[in-house]
């Protein structure tokens, strides 16, 4: 007889179902999978449909995707709705779409500025708001937000680091709102993550930033994805408005 494997074994999200956003790649497909992997069916969400169906697809649970812009409050707004509709209940958000528009700050548009902080955190907001508002009603809820190593600052990223900050304040400002309805909400700081993007950076600069990380080596996704799972669960269910860094001591 085949043995099941560790997650197979154990499904603590098992009932659950859980909205994962700009999940078709990277941290973001990784998360959706390991949610998948402890029993939740997950709703993967990004702007890349096809890309999206992929990572649905290898989740399994009853998993589907849905195309979604974040920074569009309109169509969240009527995408949480319809998934109400079809769901019943969502229980666990994780919102991870981002993007980035790295410049100096004397070189940084006007589109750059705006277009970061659109994606990284009035999209953070608008999911927030419409699934938080949804949870308060269930009288349940994990809303885990994926914010930056960068929130305390970083050059050439004034944008960027101003909408993780923002991520970082709003997580604390919900959690004490909806901590007496059962819901918990939390930020976690990924530093250096090998991903495809990190993957493009000149192997120069990647090199530099593995030299800042004490434990030697770049983040895996799956690295992120195991905290995001346990802040999912009810094994965190005492867990609430804190922000988590995951480097591997990069900010030590």
């Amino acid at each position: 007889m085949t043995a099941l494997s560790t997650d197979q074994q154990y499904s603590p999200l098992a009932g659950r179902n859980a909205v994962v956003t700009g999940a078709s790649r990277g941290i973001g497909a990784g998360i959706a999978r390991k949610l998948a992997d402890r029993g939740a069916r997950v709703i993967v969400t990004d702007v890349n449909l096809e890309a999206a169906t992929a990572t649905a697809e290898a989740c399994g649970n009853g998993s589907f995707a849905v195309e979604l812009n974040v920074a569009d409050a309109d169509a969240v707004r009527t995408t949480v709705a319809d998934l109400i509709g079809k769901l019943e209940h969502i229980d666990i958000l994780v919102n991870n779409a981002g993007i980035n528009r790295d410049a100096m700050l004397h070189k940084m548009t006007d589109d750059q500025w705006e277009a970061v902080l659109a994606v990284d955190l009035s999209g953070e907001f608008y999911m927030c708001r419409e699934i938080g508002t949804h949870m308060r009603t269930t009288g349940y809820g994990r809303i885990v937000n994926v914010a930056s190593a960068s929130w305390m600052g970083n050059v050439g990223q004034t944008n960027y680091a101003a909408a993780k900050g923002g991520v970082v304040s709003l997580t604390r400002s919900i959690a004490k709102e909806l901590a007496r309805k059962n819901i918990t909400a939390n930020a976690i700081c990924p530093g250096f993550i090998d991903t495809e993007m990190t993957r493009g950076m000149p192997q120069d600069l990647f090199d530099a930033q593995l030299d800042k990380i004490p434990l030697g080596r770049a983040g895996q996704p799956e690295d992120v994805a195991n905290l995001v799972a346990f802040l999912a669960s009810d094994d965190a269910s005492y867990l609430t408005g804190e922000v988590i860094n995951i480097g591997g001591g990069y900010k030590l």
